[in-house]
């Protein structure tokens, strides 16, 4: 951390969220951090074949950062891998394709530049620590972590009282822009009215009890993705744009398949 306006060099962990090219060999990479929250930072020569932390200082590595302070970006001069999630899990579409757009969501999710965000921090973390140990179905992983990461932002949906009138009556529907579930009185025309064992999922995956949500039944998994999804796009100013690759995952097993190059591509999604 640093002490005081004197000090140019601090060291922090984080994970690497998204990579860009600067200039014919160096990056720039961002990275959330544990204490120091997202941080844009040059990393220089990295690029280059014969670098010496360029491997280190790719997207899902949980890393150990020396960062030299400067006026604009700051410059990375030690990188020390710590755990790199992305290696189990490129050969996975589906825990891949979960783990981009959880990449993606914790970026947009912390706005402001070296403001702390522990709790983004630890949930991304250990949402990237499940999809590798393969506990849990990849897009329940991935709901989980999206309905954590809006109830950290300030965002969470109601779901087992009525968004409007607070009451814990029978929840008919459910409106995104109300904030969550509503009962019959509180009801809005166009809202969208899920199964009962959908908001039992989606208030399982918030709470974490993982056994519940392991038992539940695809219909209700699918829905509940929808809906999560479509919570969290009209909470952001831009959408998630990786969701549309983890959609595909739902259409079927694709464990083993090369992830598609559009995910890859560092100047768009990851």
């Amino acid at each position: 951390m640093r002490d005081n306006a004197r000090v140019t060099l601090y060291r922090d962990e984080g994970i690497v969220l998204r990579t860009q090219k600067l200039g014919e060999a160096d990056r720039i990479v961002t990275v959330l951090t544990r204490r120091s929250g997202r941080i844009r930072a040059a990393a220089k020569g990295v690029r280059r074949t014969r670098s010496k932390f360029g491997a280190r200082l790719e997207p899902f590595t949980h890393v150990d950062l020396q960062f030299y302070e400067r006026r604009s970006l700051d410059l990375i001069t030690q990188a020390e891998t710590l755990r790199p999630y992305g290696e189990p899990l490129v050969t996975d579409y589906p825990r891949y394709t979960a783990g981009v757009a959880m990449l993606e969501t914790a970026e947009k999710l912390t706005a402001e530049e070296k403001e702390p965000a522990l709790r983004q921090f630890l949930l991304l973390l250990g949402g990237l620590r499940t999809l590798v140990d393969r506990s849990h179905d990849p897009r329940l992983v991935l709901d989980a972590y999206l309905l954590r990461s809006l109830s950290v932002a300030g965002w969470a949906p109601a779901l087992d009282e009525c968004a409007r009138c607070g009451s814990r009556g029978r929840l008919r529907v459910f409106a995104i822009a109300a904030g969550g579930a509503l009962c019959g009185a509180c009801r809005q025309p166009g809202a969208a009215t899920p199964a009962p064992q959908t908001l039992e999922l989606m208030v399982a995956l918030l709470r974490g009890d993982w056994e519940r949500a392991d038992a539940s039944q695809m219909r209700h998994r699918v829905e509940c993705s929808g809906l999560v999804a479509a919570y969290l796009q009209w909470h952001l100013e831009h959408g998630i744009r990786s969701l549309r690759h983890v959609e595909r995952g739902l259409e079927g097993d694709t464990a083993g398949v090369d992830p598609d190059p559009a995910v890859m591509n560092e100047e768009t999604t990851v």
